[in-house]
């Protein structure tokens, strides 16, 4: 990450649905944002455009699936298909974070708010790209300390 100050925007990559998260280098804190209920290609990229056009980001970080024992998720393959896109798309970079637990930390976040059944279901796909972005942020902070 560079030394300025960097809008990202963070994906929990599902083939139903995207939780969408952004966050910044300056306060380091990530945030939910929305969910994209799209399934084709062409359909992602027109709902991840106009999250481009409206936060201006400089790079995506995007959640990489793995097994408890560090093995790629079956669905690996797709969340690194989605970030070539995004990258192709938009000329921005991305940047793969292990996602292992967060729908489950996503879900004990909400919790924790009061948030369940219905309502936690609508919210859960979001709150687990922030825990992937806060992650990447906790990380970069790291690094730089």
């Amino acid at each position: 990450m560079g030394a300025a100050a960097e809008t990202i925007l963070g994906f929990d990559f599902g083939e139903k649905r995207i939780g969408v998260a952004v966050g910044n280098t300056i306060t380091g804190e990530a945030q939910p944002l929305t969910t994209l209920h799209v399934e084709s290609n062409q359909d992602r990229l027109a709902a991840v455009g106009k999250l481009v056009t409206e936060w201006q980001p400089a790079r995506f970080v995007v959640g990489e699936p793995v097994h408890e024992d560090g093995r790629p998720h079956e669905v690996a393959h797709l969340a690194h298909k989605f970030g070539n896109r995004l990258k192709e798309n938009f000329r921005l970079p991305v940047e793969y974070v292990n996602e292992f637990l967060s729908s489950a930390e996503a879900e004990q976040i909400l919790a924790a708010r009061g948030v369940r059944g219905i309502a936690q279901k609508e919210h859960i796909d979001a709150v687990a790209a922030q825990v992937i972005l806060q992650n990447y942020l906790d990380e970069a902070r790291r690094h730089a300390a």
